[in-house]
Order: structure tokens, then sequence, then C-alpha cells
């Protein structure tokens, strides 16, 4: 198995659309990418920790392989908005790719750089690539938080 984490708006429907990939083997929504151990929702919604609300997942690479799931990751937010996903506003919902290992790191650059150069979008691409770091949970309620609530998505995009 191997790990992939991306941040792309609200975690809930983030969650829902990897849960539906076959070769995900595990979703966790939670926080990466702040300055304090172990946020709260509340504390990260001040948008003062820096964490992003991200998405962490375990894969079977024999499956679907990370080239994939980043194609997953941008067709399925707006990476040229900055600090933002729709209504939702705050560092909290950047687009963000946290890496584990070099060859991801290789992986996200290249594909941001093919989709720059693509002309798909107007304006500049903000997602920003980033090492991994501690993952934070979230808290129970928001795991599997639109599955619990019968729904597929919240229309991300």
């Amino acid at each position: 198995m191997a790990t992939a984490t991306f941040g792309a708006g609200c975690f809930w429907g983030v969650e829902a659309l990897f849960r539906q990939i076959d070769g995900v083997t595990d979703t966790a929504v939670g926080y990466m990418g702040g300055n304090k151990e172990n946020p709260s929702y509340e504390e990260v919604c001040t948008d003062t920790t820096g964490h992003a609300e991200v998405v962490h997942l375990e894969y079977d690479p024999k499956v679907v392989t990370y080239e994939e799931l980043l194609q997953v990751f941008w067709e399925n937010h707006d990476p040229t908005q900055l600090n933002r996903q729709g209504p939702d506003v705050g560092t909290q919902y950047r687009s963000v790719i946290f890496y584990h290992t070099p060859e991801q790191k290789e992986a996200a650059e290249k594909s941001k750089a093919e989709l720059e150069k693509s002309g798909k979008y107007d304006k500049p691409i903000v997602t920003e690539i980033a090492p991994a770091g501690p993952f934070y949970k979230a808290e129970e309620y928001h795991q599997r938080y639109l599955e619990k609530r019968g729904l597929r998505s919240c229309n991300i995009r």
C-alpha cells in the first residue's frame, strides 16, 4: 500500500470523491501543513493554525497509480482559486498536494506543469506542492461525513 494526501477545499467532498476510486483502500479526513499540534476543527477554521483540510488516503498502486490520483485531484476542483473553493474561503481550503516520497513530488510537479501548459485555465494555478508533515485526523463526526448522510458528493465542483 501507498499513501497520498490532497487538499482541494472542504474535505467532506474530497473524501467522498476519492472513496469512489478503485484501488483506494482507506481514507481519513484531517489537517496538515500547519503550526499547531492536534488542532481542532474550530481552531483550523480560525485561519490561524496554517492547516489545510485534507484527505489522507491509502491506495494500492497495483490498481491505481499516483498519477491517476493526481488526475482526479486536478479534475475535481479549481486550482486557480487562492485559499478558497467556491463559497468556502480561508487558508484551510487551499489547493495543496502533500507528497510523501521524492517520486510523488516529481509526479505532482510534472502534472502541475503539464496542466499549466495545457491552457485549460486563464489564471495561474496556485496549487501548493509541499512535503507531507504530521497528519492530524479530524474529529470522528467529519469522517465519511457525506456517506453517513446518504450523499455521494457536496458538489465540490
